[in-house]
């Protein structure tokens, strides 16, 4: 197994924002909204954690526009990007934006119906402090969905995944791809995390050939 080398928790500039959001990741971030409106209330409100340029929140929304979400990143130029992509879709009224650090999270104890989460814990050097927030704001019935990517075994794999996802991707996009999947969790050590967390009746499982989930149904 290769060593998990940390990558920079804020992507603060705003080529990086721009760049970032210019990426395709139509398809994952489709999949992480369809898993989500599965596993979310009908009507409730809806933690973001680090919700970058808000694509994903957008894609929940369209599925279910009854649903109130409160967007957070630590990235002031993210959220920049993040109110035009929100603004063009008509969702200022739905999707608050906010910079909060997931480790330090100003709400009352018990106060989401759901807490989702995309590709957030490989930037974080420790995110136990981060799930054990997730578990503190979460009311006991609430939904919860939160991905990431998975470390490979090897930097053999993890170009061959570079080569397969990242194949049309300029050469800073595949190194920000390739940084991340070094820097992610394995599913065993994400599991591990989740027990000392505090997160009760949820699952850890693998959802893809590079991504781990953490999933809770909203129970009513």
């Amino acid at each position: 197994m290769i060593e998990r080398i940390l990558e920079p928790e804020v992507m603060d500039t705003m080529e990086d924002a721009l760049e970032y959001d210019a990426m395709d990741f139509t398809e994952v971030n489709t999949s992480f909204a369809e898993r989500a409106v599965e596993l979310l209330p009908a009507e409730g409100l809806i933690l973001d954690l680090g919700t970058g340029s808000a694509r994903i929140p957008i894609l929940i929304l369209q599925r279910n526009p009854k649903l109130k979400i409160i967007a957070v990143d630590l990235s002031e130029n993210m959220l920049k990007v993040g109110k035009l992509n929100v603004e063009k879709y008509n969702y200022s009224s739905n999707i608050k934006l906010e910079i909060v650090d997931a480790k330090k999270l100003p709400y009352p104890d018990n106060y989401f119906d759901a807490v989702i989460s995309n590709s957030l814990l490989h930037h974080i050097p420790d995110p136990l402090p981060v799930l054990k927030e997730i578990n503190r704001v979460s009311k006991s019935k609430s939904g919860m969905l939160i991905r990431d990517l998975i470390r490979p075994e090897s930097l053999s794999i993890v170009e061959d995944l570079v080569q397969q996802y990242a194949a049309d991707c300029d050469d800073h996009q595949k190194k920000l791809f390739r940084d991340s999947l070094i820097a992610a969790f394995t599913i065993d050590e994400i599991k591990i995390l989740v027990e000392q967390s505090g997160i009760k009746d949820s699952i850890v499982i693998q959802t893809s050939d590079r991504h781990w989930s953490i999933e809770k149904v909203f129970n009513l």
